[in-house]
């Protein structure tokens, strides 16, 4: 029996529960169909006693919330240790998961986006870096902050331009100049050329991180764009960006008038010929009869030929609890990352890009293959919206995108705002 707590500011003062009852899946074809790590696999409980304790899990992602319940009921069938998911919707869960470490209800294990949420969370995460699978994890993955590693990736996501292939070629929006036509003849043959959706990040957040991303040095210079000694309207990434945007605005779909599932839904019924998206959205064309090959190719500003990759989120340990409960956290990461049945949740349940080495899936959905793709090659390019201020997005850059795509703005006004929203937030 496990409980899922709905996390809001209401239930920090009293915390109440709804238990609720979860079917687990059985473990014979995770065994046939998932590939056997190098490192340890947990014993199944008839061999292993079951112990005692329990543990509460708070994490952003709002995909993978059914399966995760599943999952922590497989969990303490086989170990005996209660897992208790508590369930969020999403929008609010980082001002919620710090109202709730800040009155000393916070979780056991909790996700974060790492960079600026996990920075200005640091001294409530646990040194983690002595789980047993750390030494597998790629390069670069884990979120390691004061030589200490503090978080374990989810998984690597990449966003771009998802393209159908009967409708665009990628060679046809290689360039500013040519994706701008592209959206032009698109709409003299009545095809919405690219969409976005009216959602903070998906209308901002991620098609902005191109021209940041393709800069010499992007984390330099977006540290002089936040301290004022650089403005974006001066940079050739950011004006062909502004270009594009506006050629969005003329040509395409108002994304403030478009939610993130009707966005799909054009692009898997091929009434839409590109949306800026990531490797994620592919499980929203599972009710559509796609049949088209599809690919994500770059946003081309100053010659960039790469997508944005990087890890989305990662796992955290709440340091303030008890030894005894960072204790079974650990062991409950160490068989999320090692027994047969975490990796097969991982992999064929999730989803999600394997990021431990010895950890594989060949059920990778085409976009996903992409990006694993892209990672192999080198073709990537970071996120450094990651490093932005925690809650820009939604409370100054969103809205200036809004204004932006419900006016006549000019792409210089555009940027300047944005700008100055940087400055500001400093």
């Amino acid at each position: 029996m496990k409980r899922v707590k709905r996390f809001t500011a209401l239930t920090l003062a009293a915390v109440v529960t709804v238990s609720l009852c979860l079917t687990g899946c059985g473990n014979s074809s995770k065994q046939q169909n998932t590939q056997e790590d190098a490192g340890s696999t947990t014993e199944s409980s008839k061999t292993t006693p079951k112990g005692s304790g329990k543990i509460t899990i708070f994490q952003s992602k709002t995909e993978i919330m059914d399966k995760l319940n599943a999952l922590a009921k497989e969990y303490t069938d086989e170990t005996g240790i209660e897992v208790e998911v508590w369930e969020t919707t999403g929008d609010n869960y980082y001002s919620d998961l710090k109202t709730g470490m800040s009155t000393g209800a916070g979780p056991t294990l909790f996700s974060l986006q790492p960079g600026a949420e996990s920075k200005e969370m640091f001294d409530y995460l646990e040194d983690v870096g002595d789980l047993s699978f750390v030494d597998k994890i790629g390069a670069g993955m884990a979120d390691e902050i004061d030589k200490k590693i503090v978080g374990i990736p989810y998984t690597v996501e990449g966003f771009g331009l998802v393209y159908n292939s009967n409708l665009v070629k990628p060679d046809e929006i290689a360039s500013m100049d040519k994706l701008v036509s592209f959206l032009e003849k698109s709409k003299a043959d009545g095809v919405n050329g690219l969409g976005l959706s009216q959602e903070d990040y998906f209308l901002i957040a991620h098609i902005l991180n191109a021209p940041f991303a393709v800069q010499d040095n992007p984390e330099e210079y977006f540290q002089k764009v936040m301290n004022g000694e650089e403005r974006m309207v001066d940079n050739k990434a950011f004006q062909e960006f502004g270009t594009i945007m506006e050629a969005i605005r003329a040509n395409a779909a108002n994304p403030v008038d478009t939610t993130y599932d009707n966005n799909c839904g054009s692009f898997a019924t091929e009434k839409t010929a590109m949306i800026h998206q990531g490797n994620w959205c592919y499980s929203m064309f599972a009710d559509f009869d796609v049949t088209f090959d599809m690919g994500i190719a770059a946003v081309p500003v100053a010659g960039n030929n790469k997508i944005s990759v990087s890890v989305p989120a990662a796992w955290y340990i709440n340091t303030d609890k008890s030894d005894e409960e960072k204790a079974l956290a650990k062991d409950f990461l160490n068989w999320l990352y090692t027994s047969t049945t975490g990796k097969f949740y991982l992999t064929e349940e999730f989803g999600f890009i394997p990021t431990v080495a010895g950890m594989t899936s060949d059920n990778l959905d085409p976009i996903s293959q992409s990006v694993s793709d892209a990672v192999v090659a080198g073709n990537t390019i970071p996120w450094v919206m990651s490093s932005w201020p925690a809650g820009i997005v939604t409370t100054d850059l969103s809205p200036i995108a809004k204004e932006f795509f419900t006016t006549d703005m000019s792409a210089d006004d555009f940027l300047n705002k944005l700008n100055d929203a940087f400055v500001a937030a400093k």
